[in-house]
Formats: C-alpha cells, sequence, structure tokens
C-alpha cells in the first residue's frame, strides 16, 4: 500500500498574500513556500503555525472563497509516495477526479479527486 507522508488543510483565500500577512500577524505564521502563475495570483502557498502547515490560495482555477460563496471551502491536501495509485484507488473507491494528477511546473506530481462527499482532495508527490 501506498505511505501517506503528510495531511494538510488547504484553504480558498480572495487574497493570499493579505491571509499570509494576516496568518503571520494573529498566529505567528511563518511562510515556507508561494508558487504564483503568471500573473501573479497564488497558486499554492505554505505557512507553518506552530508545528502544523496550513496551505493557501488565492480563489480561481473553478476554486472560490468562502467571502465570495458563504461557504468554508477547504482542499484536503495530501502528500502521498504514489499520486497516480492514489488517484486510482479513490476514483475506484468512487472520486471523481478533478484535476488528472501530472507533472506540475514547479515540480512533482499532483492532481485533485472529489470524494461522494463532496470534499475535494489535493494528491502530490514529490519528484524532485
Amino acid at each position: 500500500m501506498t505511505e501517506i507522508q503528510n495531511l494538510y488543510p488547504k484553504l480558498v483565500v480572495a487574497d493570499a498574500a493579505a491571509a499570509i500577512d494576516f496568518y503571520r500577524s494573529a498566529f505567528g505564521a511563518r511562510e515556507t513556500a508561494r508558487y504564483t502563475d503568471d500573473g501573479g495570483s497564488v497558486v499554492h502557498a505554505e505557512v507553518t503555525i506552530g508545528t502544523f502547515t496550513v496551505a493557501l490560495k488565492d480563489e480561481g482555477y473553478g476554486d472560490t472563497a468562502p467571502t465570495s460563496t458563504g461557504g468554508p471551502p477547504v482542499i484536503m491536501a495530501l502528500d502521498v509516495s504514489d499520486a497516480d495509485a492514489i488517484e486510482a484507488a479513490a476514483t475506484n473507491a468512487g472520486a471523481v477526479v478533478v484535476h488528472r494528477v501530472r507533472d506540475q511546473p514547479h515540480g512533482g506530481r499532483a492532481g485533485r479527486i472529489a470524494d461522494p462527499f463532496g470534499h475535494q482532495w489535493m494528491i502530490s508527490q514529490r519528484t524532485e
């Protein structure tokens, strides 16, 4: 069986840069990663609060922030040793592929599935 290596929430926000500043000020967060698209939108950032990682991204690419929808969108993110195997196991168990696992420009392989209960799970594998 594929080993699960990490689990963390990924928050969708209207302004990731401002959210990182807020988490830094409010919770003493340390920014540990930030990736942006060509337009400058944050597609993935990570902060450490205490010993826990929280990821976040700007809304877009099909994801909306709670300030836009009134709901609490959180993407659960799994770091795994074999992203393709987890995607296959999840779809065999009834999940729907949102974004197929593929090589990512920031390195690694990643994709996303929606479980039968409406929750989305990002599956990522470090390759570099």
